[in-house]
């Protein structure tokens, strides 16, 4: 008996060591990609289109008469609070909140909006109730318990505000870009921005990656669209010249 205890606890050692490695490689890793990304500052970019800078992330407000639409929710709540007083936007006039994804650093700030709905797609759902995983076998978790669910091609409108979600599955499960007004594409972490032209989103951060690939097609023949908008990567005013060398 004493030599199966042994060998297990000595087995469980092996698996806690090989797992703090991993955990160390992946995180000098990560770090890595975190420092080549470029993010917009804090402030209006185009008329009534707002960003909020984090860092290494970016996340987006609409203004709409006197309301806000936020595309994602930040990474830190007090970063994202300071920066609409920064900008004179009171987070009570925010009355929607479109997710592209659960991570969290797309979604700590969902409470900060206490008179938002918040919506993301039909498939990320499964990464909150653990039907699918992000990382090995973990989820996410977001602080809403209430939320609307969106599936592929979907158009409904918020305001005045009309809003086209399109499943770019491949980072998460679920991830999904919005098409606002037909010209404006929030797209997450969906793909990244090199010069002007979209290109893969490091693949260190996706689930699927030959997914995450195949996903960006879909973004590539939006006859209307004009403005491309990215969490880490910055943004195009030129669509067209941005997704016109995609090659899938």
């Amino acid at each position: 008996m004493k030599k199966i205890v042994k060998r297990g606890l000595i087995f469980s050692g092996i698996v806690l060591i090989a797992l703090i490695v991993l955990v160390v490689i992946y995180g000098t890793l990560a770090n890595s990609e975190l420092k080549k990304m470029n993010t917009i500052p804090t402030g209006e970019i185009v008329e009534n289109i707002f960003a909020v800078q984090e860092s290494y992330v970016n996340m987006y407000l609409i203004k709409d008469d006197s309301n806000y639409i936020a595309i994602d929710a930040g990474n830190d709540i007090d970063v994202v609070a300071g920066s609409l007083k920064k900008m004179n936007i009171n987070p009570d006039r925010v009355v929607a909140v479109l997710l592209t994804h659960s991570d969290s650093d797309h979604s700590a700030a969902i409470s900060l909006f206490n008179n938002a709905k918040i919506y993301f797609s039909l498939q990320e759902e499964k990464l909150l109730t653990g039907e699918k995983s992000r990382f090995l076998f973990f989820g996410n978790k977001i602080d809403a318990k209430q939320y609307t669910l969106i599936k592929d091609q979907a158009i409904f409108s918020i305001g005045n505000i009309r809003i086209k979600g399109l499943l770019t599955q491949g980072h998460t499960y679920g991830s999904m870009c919005y098409l606002i007004n037909d010209k404006y594409l929030f797209i997450g972490d969906a793909l990244s921005l090199k010069d002007g032209k979209i290109d893969e989103f490091p693949s260190l951060f996706n689930t699927d990656s030959k997914t995450a690939k195949k996903s960006i097609s879909k973004l590539t023949n939006l006859p209307h669209a004009a403005y491309i908008f990215t969490a880490h990567f910055g943004y195009s005013s030129d669509y067209q010249e941005a997704v016109k060398d995609w090659k899938n």
